[in-house]
């Protein structure tokens, strides 16, 4: 843990003080909320995907920004990643458990946003 993060606790279930500049969980969460991670787990959540199938779903993303942002939320073990050996390899991306449990409320977010939105 980096030095000076305020982490308060000592078991499963612990929490760290995400305000603080050296927490490890802030890296996580600006991740998932960056300009791109979001859109990537939400569009996750219904079904695995191949690297195309992602870059072409999400509108604006560049090949580069949506290979860093798979390899960030795969590093924060929100996303799977597996490569069948095939000519050229399959490459397939989901979500762990943990991004399913951190999608569901981003989900619910789009929902009301959109639900809201829908009458203008």
């Amino acid at each position: 843990m980096a030095e000076g993060a305020q982490f308060t606790g000592s078991g499963t279930g612990d929490r760290y003080d995400v305000f603080h500049a050296d927490c490890p969980a802030r890296g996580v969460i600006d991740h998932i909320t960056s300009k791109w991670g979001i859109w990537v787990l939400v569009r996750l959540q219904s079904e695995d995907l191949r690297f195309f199938e992602l870059r072409e779903s999400i509108l604006g993303i560049s090949e580069k920004m949506l290979s860093q942002t798979l390899r960030a939320l795969i590093d924060d073990d929100l996303l799977w990643r597996r490569v069948e050996p095939t000519t050229p390899p399959r490459v397939t991306y989901g979500l762990t458990e943990f991004g399913r449990e951190i999608t569901e409320p981003l989900q619910e977010l789009f929902d009301r946003v959109t639900t809201r939105l829908g009458g203008r």
